[in-house]
């Protein structure tokens, strides 16, 4: 076994799990291409990343996803090609930018009429997804910015109902969220988040490190039980 080669070690066997389990897609290659192209940062999740939240939504038969932080589309594609027919997912997305990217990536994987992005800062928009009696959602899936975890998981529990998932991305950070003194808000933000899980008699959780091309994370797997 390799010892020492550390990324390099976990982009390879990322490539490899890829090129097993995780099929070629034109499109989603061509959604990669056009982020880059628009100059978002590269911070999408992983193809086995998403894969794996496709698989989550296929698990638990999920009819209605909600997803905060949309960046340019990718993981929300996956998402989105895991709803049945008459499924739907709404996606919240801060930056203009962006937004104007992932509508444009959803008509090129011909999802749009399955896609409501909803424009704005997610702590504005999901009290208006309350009020509209979007939910409940099956599978939340939270990535956007850190240190609001705590209030995204609040209105996730809000619009969920007894058996929804909830996922939360970037949980690990480098291990960084061991640090309890850490003056970085988005570890803040993390640990915020464990604790009100821990401290919720309603929830059943866990968290998987991960490493692999995105580095050394973890998602949060949260179910609710009641």
């Amino acid at each position: 076994m390799s010892v020492g080669r550390g990324q390099e070690l976990w982009s390879e066997v990322d490539a490899y799990i890829c090129e097993r389990l995780v099929p070629e897609d034109k499109v989603l290659r061509d959604v990669l291409a056009a982020c880059v192209a628009a100059g978002l940062p590269p911070i999408a999740v992983s193809a086995a990343q998403g894969q794996m939240l496709h698989l989550f939504a296929r698990m638990v038969g999920a009819r209605r996803i909600l997803e905060i932080g949309t960046l340019g589309g990718y993981s929300s594609i996956f998402l989105a090609r895991a709803l049945p027919d008459d499924g739907h997912l709404v996606t919240l997305e801060v930056d203009p930018h962006h937004a104007d990217v992932a509508r444009a990536n959803f008509g090129r994987a011909g999802l749009s009429s399955r896609i409501d992005l909803r424009e704005g800062p997610a702590l504005e928009t999901l009290p208006r997804l309350a009020e509209e009696g979007a939910g409940p959602f099956d599978l939340v899936f939270i990535d956007a910015d850190k240190p609001s975890n705590p209030d995204y998981l609040k209105w996730a529990l809000r619009l969920t109902r007894v058996g929804s998932v909830i996922v939360c991305d970037n949980v690990v950070r480098d291990g960084a969220v061991t640090q309890a003194g850490s003056a970085d808000p988005r570890i803040h933000g993390v640990r915020q988040l464990f604790d009100l899980v821990a401290g919720d008699p309603r929830l059943s959780a866990t968290a998987v490190q991960t490493v692999g091309a995105k580095g050394y994370d973890g998602f949060a797997l949260i179910r609710v039980d009641r």
